[in-house]
């Protein structure tokens, strides 16, 4: 964690390091990831967005699920040169549900404010998270858009029982805007890429990364190559 407090720079001595979570299963990462990542950042004045490559995701099938060392490995290249880390921190975590791990990150880094930044077709379906309204009240939640999902996202459940907490990206200048729950939307031009597209394309994707050697780039813990 030190390691980290360097790299931001010494201006973080001032106020706690602001960090934007992105989850998700990066199947394989690419510039759409990148591309909003860099657009939270700026827009919600953060000093890092850290990219949660997750082991598992529950409501996605496992069939077509490439290894979490390659996964991890091509969110490690295109994270290159940016203010992005990505890590399979959950793997050590020994968490499944989104919630459980937002809530060890919080326990793990105290000293760092968390924001989760979600798509718009998370959004629509926040629902159907374990207790995601417990997760609601955890940290902040940015939510950007996705095409096709505005309709559904703006008529689910979440985005109802949400509405009450609306704030501006501004709000999280101050250390007060940091409470949760919070719902705030960032006007983005929505970027048409998808990891599924790139599965289509080239289904042997995962090959290129196959037998290198992956440390993680947050806990600096090895990756075991063969795990699923």
């Amino acid at each position: 964690m030190a390691r980290a407090r360097h790299r931001a720079g010494p201006a973080l001595s001032r106020r706690p390091q602001r960090v934007g979570l992105l989850g998700g299963s990066f199947n394989p990462a690419h510039g759409g990831h990148r591309r909003i990542s860099l657009f939270a950042r700026a827009a919600l004045n953060l000093d890092a967005v850290w990219w949660l490559v997750s082991p598992g995701n529950p409501l996605k099938p496992a069939a077509g699920m490439a290894p979490l060392s390659a996964r991890l490995a091509s969110a490690m290249q295109l994270a290159r040169r940016a203010p992005i880390i990505p890590t399979a921190i959950e793997r050590e975590l020994g968490t499944v549900y989104t919630v459980d791990t937002l809530r060890a990150l919080h326990r793990r880094y105290p000293n760092i404010d968390f924001v989760w930044l979600m798509g718009s077709d998370n959004l629509a379906q926040l629902h159907r998270w374990r207790d995601w309204r417990r997760l609601a009240r955890t940290m902040p939640i940015a939510v950007i858009a996705r095409p096709g999902y505005g309709g559904s996202a703006a008529a689910s459940p979440a985005a109802a029982w949400l509405g009450r907490y609306r704030r501006s990206a501004a709000s999280l200048k101050h250390r007060a805007g940091w409470s949760a729950p919070a719902l705030i939307h960032l006007r983005f031009d929505p970027d048409p890429r998808s990891a599924t597209a790139i599965r289509r394309g080239d289904p042997d994707w995962a090959q290129l990364y196959a037998g290198r050697t992956v440390r993680d780039p947050l806990t600096h813990h090895p990756v075991n190559l063969d795990t699923p």
